[in-house]
């Protein structure tokens, strides 16, 4: 009798994004078992089933009330990894998603461009790390994610007004980022898109809109009294429910991708997001790394190659395999 298929399983804590996802694996002809990572039992003296193991984790996890799961799956892919299950994204990347600081300082060793950062440990600090700062210059958090904690500011006294403000959000870890503010040459960023060690495609997302909030979700944010679209932080045009806030980049071919190419073999980061916007003075900054790929339904309609079915694919090869 022939051995049954090592299991794929999901890691995640949002089951909001998980659907066209599960369509993907189903096209493929593929079974994946969901691990919610909200809150649970991990004994450490039992032992995983055989399988592939995808984390998903996301850093903005704790806004949707699920601020155990961080920890929850650091405990799980170290369990996982002691006894040799092959993850995907596993406990380094774990790391990598949940702070910016170790993004940008694993760009800058791979040699790829990041915009000007210091961080700032602890509240008190803010004002000390943006003295050095021309304005005007954003703030974000390090453990961040949905544009969380961005925030542009004109001059430092209006910085000093809003740390010591009620208004002040307080980073997940305490980590808040000051960061040269980058004026772009046209008024939108890039994500590509790599799964597998392959790009799939790069997204247009319009800042001009979009402002800093820009995860490529099928949805913009709503007003519930209204009913209308939420002007997000940085954006100059209020959205509209007919304009897409994100496009697939088409045509897209520059040395940037190849540098992301090598740079996700070389932290052994099998799927990700990773975001760069074209300055003004003619720099290329990255900014960004999310340890995902996200689906966008407009995105998804016109581009060359699928980035959840490419992810089943990858996951398939490698179940096929092990």
């Amino acid at each position: 009798m022939a051995s049954a298929a090592p299991r794929i399983f999901a890691l995640h804590e949002n089951p909001e994004w998980f659907p066209p996802f599960a369509r993907a694996f189903e096209a493929e002809g593929l079974q994946v078992e969901e691990w919610l990572l909200t809150d649970g039992v991990l004994d450490l003296d039992s032992v995983p089933p055989e399988g592939i193991f995808w984390s998903r984790i996301s850093a903005s996890a704790h806004t949707r009330e699920h601020g155990l799961s961080k920890d929850y799956a650091r405990a799980v892919l170290a369990w996982l990894e002691a006894h040799g299950r092959r993850t995907v994204n596993g406990r380094r990347i774990l790391e990598l998603e949940m702070s910016k600081v170790d993004q940008l300082t694993a760009l800058r060793a791979a040699g790829i461009d990041t915009p000007r950062t210091v961080a700032a440990v602890g509240r008190d600090q803010v004002l000390a790390a943006a003295k050095e700062f021309p304005a005007p210059f954003i703030t974000k958090h390090n453990q961040g994610g949905k544009g969380l904690g961005v925030r542009k500011f004109e001059s430092h006294g209006e910085l000093a007004d809003y740390v010591a403000s009620a208004d002040f959000e307080e980073p997940q870890d305490g980590i808040t980022l000051i960061q040269e503010y980058i004026q772009a040459a046209e008024p939108f960023i890039t994500r590509v898109e790599i799964v597998g060690g392959e790009f799939i495609y790069a997204i247009r997302a319009d800042t001009a809109r979009g402002g800093f909030q820009l995860c490529p979700a099928d949805a913009c944010a709503v007003d519930p009294l209204t009913g209308r679209p939420v002007l997000p932080p940085g954006a100059t045009i209020t959205p509209d429910p007919d304009t897409q806030l994100f496009s697939l980049r088409e045509g897209f071919d520059a040395p940037i991708i190849g540098q992301y190419l090598e740079f996700a073999r070389r932290m052994k980061l099998e799927v990700c997001g990773i975001e760069f916007i074209e300055a003004a003075d003619g720099r290329v900054l990255t900014y960004d790394v999310n340890t995902n790929t996200n689906h966008n339904a407009a995105v998804e309609a016109v581009a060359p190659r699928s980035a959840p079915r490419a992810l089943a694919r990858y996951l398939g090869s490698l179940a096929a395999r092990w």
